[in-house]
């Protein structure tokens, strides 16, 4: 009796271990193997939010328009700054308002602004019809990322040492512990507020993804 319940208990056992094994979680997937899957997540949402075109094209100018941060004493190098910081900053504004999607018909990726009522296609293409147009128009969500975007850029000008020099030649000591803490907080407030509330737009020259 003994020998013959035997194998009995050993399949249940097998059974008790092997579940771990085929079943973790209900998803296949175990807990650092989740970390990690969020983490890249998160990391794929700052990098359609934050400004990183505007940033790079800020940087490759700063130099040639603050002269390497030797602005001169008629104001022309702080106007020529002060032009290029605004024109970035409403970069970042515009560009959290773009976004793409695959054409049924041709398979070509188009892309457009997104607008109150709807997506206006500007690749010059057949624009979308109204129902398909309206899953794309405009959320608070869109303004407050596009807040948040100029904010992390104004951080990054901060930051840049031409444009400091430039505008504040001999900055006090307060105004030194400014330019000092505030792009810092302002950086990570803002990637906080992006990892917390993410984008589904792909903006343009992000991969798409099912929305």
């Amino acid at each position: 009796m003994s020998s013959s319940s035997a194998p009995a208990v050993q399949r249940d056992g097998d059974d008790v271990e092997s579940r771990p094994l085929l079943a973790n979680g209900g998803d296949g997937m175990s807990p650092v193997q989740r970390a990690i899957s969020q983490t890249y997540q998160s990391t794929a949402h700052l990098a359609k939010l934050l400004p990183t075109g505007t940033v790079l094209a800020f940087q490759l100018l700063s130099p040639i328009v603050t002269n390497q941060g030797h602005c001169d004493a008629s104001g022309a190098n702080r106007a020529m700054s002060a032009t290029l910081i605004t024109l970035c900053a409403l970069s970042s504004f515009v560009l959290s308002f773009t976004d793409s999607f695959r054409d049924a018909a041709t398979n070509a990726v188009r892309y457009g602004f997104a607008t109150p009522r709807g997506l206006w296609v500007i690749d010059g293409g057949a624009a979308l019809d109204a129902e398909a147009a309206s899953a794309y128009r405009v959320r608070p969500i869109d303004v407050v990322h596009a807040v948040v975007s100029v904010m992390v850029f104004a951080a990054v000008a901060l930051f840049d040492q031409n444009v400091v020099s430039c505008f504040y030649p001999v900055p006090s000591e307060g105004t030194r512990q400014v330019l000092t803490v505030l792009p810092v907080a302002i950086g990570v407030v803002g990637s906080m507020l992006f990892v917390a509330f993410p984008t589904t737009r792909h903006g343009i020259g992000f991969p798409l993804s099912p929305r």
